[in-house]
């Protein structure tokens, strides 16, 4: 079977993926020969996902720009404030440590809370009207490196040669094992339970963060002011135990984490789980090759960061290739690719590295470190400045961005 040639090539259809795809396509005006290599089966797969992402400002940017955001932002709900508190499962009381005005100084909400599926299905939907296809349920089984290309071939014996490969493909990514990118990383003893609540009381747009000692329980608030996303880390071997139980014993073990905010609660979808790990890829390129996404790194989902993460590596890596082509230069070149690993290496590193901090601060019951972390976040809820020095960092508003992260097309 002949090989097909392409630009620019990218394993892995999901959020990043695609959104790379449609941006290559959209700020190229359709120049870009982009060929996609899905290892799952698209919208078929993810049905039971109850995932609700809280996109920053800079990625509803990112997606306005592309013209995926107009088709979800009915099914978004805006974050109008923050509040945090933490206290002790037996403990009926959460006492408040920090609450703050989420919207930025130009007056955006600085995140909004999207259900998974309406953005999986939207980015299909754009990505079809931009012209590309996708290989479905196609497995990279080698990778060659020339001097001036890369070829793939796939499990099904197709083949396809590209000046670059991009990898999409999740934090089990195949791709970068075939060219031998290395990762570091660790395991936590923590499970994320995952699922969707209806409650009684209006939620008001504020998203809420419990710290309890196995870990942080986050409320997110959804459409309609009466249903919310429900991100719940918990000690694996509990998680298991809760997992286990029937829907009355689940929701008993809601109702005690909940501490009696939004009033009566009842469980309003599937529950899923899944054990939480960080990974970083030892760099972000190789020859002709680089990753974006999960495939890049995957962090701690306490403060919801990994899908901004994987859009800011999408508006980096766009903006890099399309100037390259206006230059008439090689995509896949070691000059192109290190750009690109410069502009996302120490951001990806030190989020990374955040999250993981923040949970060993959080997730433990040890009284001096809660002693310290609560002193310093009430402090931090008396000063106006370092709130709104938050907001910004959460809004992905800061240091020097990609033009996509600004609304522009590069």
């Amino acid at each position: 079977m002949p090989a097909s040639r392409h630009d620019i090539a990218i394993a892995g259809a999901n959020f990043a993926g695609l959104a790379m795809a449609i941006a290559l396509r959209k700020a190229s005006r359709s120049t870009f020969d982009v060929a996609m290599l899905e290892s799952g089966a698209g919208l078929e797969t993810p049905s039971r996902d109850q995932r609700a992402f809280a996109l920053s400002t800079a990625s509803v940017h990112l997606l306005t720009a592309i013209g995926v955001w107009d088709r979800v932002a009915q099914a978004a709900q805006a974050v109008s404030s923050l509040n945090i508190s933490a206290g002790r499962l037996d403990s009926p009381l959460r006492q408040t440590l920090l609450n703050y005005d989420n919207r930025t100084e130009a007056n955006e909400p600085a995140s909004f809370i999207l259900p998974a599926t309406a953005l999986r299905e939207a980015l299909w939907t754009a990505a079809a009207e931009a012209g590309l296809s996708v290989c479905p349920a196609t497995i990279v089984s080698h990778i060659d490196v020339s001097p001036s290309r890369i070829a793939i071939r796939c499990a099904d014996g197709s083949q396809l040669e590209a000046q670059l490969m991009i990898a999409a493909d999740g934090r089990r990514s195949a791709s970068r094992e075939l060219m031998g990118i290395k990762t570091v990383g660790w395991a936590y003893r923590q499970t994320a339970i995952v699922t969707t609540v209806s409650h009684s009381e209006d939620h008001r747009g504020v998203a809420t963060q419990h710290f309890l000692e196995a870990g942080p329980f986050a409320i997110l608030p959804l459409p309609g002011g009466h249903r919310s996303s429900l991100v719940w880390s918990e000690q694996s071997d509990v998680a298991e135990r809760i997992m286990a139980l029937d829907d009355a014993g689940f929701l008993a073990e809601l109702e005690q984490r909940f501490g009696g905010c939004l009033g009566t609660i009842a469980i309003d979808g599937p529950r899923i789980a899944h054990p939480l790990e960080l990974h970083l890829a030892r760099g972000l390129v190789a020859d002709r090759f680089a990753l974006i996404g999960d495939a890049a790194r995957g962090v701690h989902p306490i403060a919801g960061q990994g899908l901004n993460l994987g859009l800011r590596d999408v508006a980096a890596l766009t903006e890099v290739l399309t100037e390259t082509r206006r230059l008439g230069l090689d995509l896949g070149s070691p000059e192109t690719l290190a750009r690109y690993e410069r502009w996302r290496r120490f951001d990806g590193v030190m989020s990374a590295a955040a999250m993981d901090g923040l949970n060993r601060l959080f997730s433990n019951g040890n009284p001096v470190l809660r002693t310290i972390r609560e002193a310093g976040l009430g402090l931090t809820d008396r000063l106006p400045g370092l709130k709104r020095l938050f907001v910004s960092e959460a809004a992905g508003l800061t240091g020097a961005i990609p033009k996509l992260l600004d609304g522009e097309l590069p």
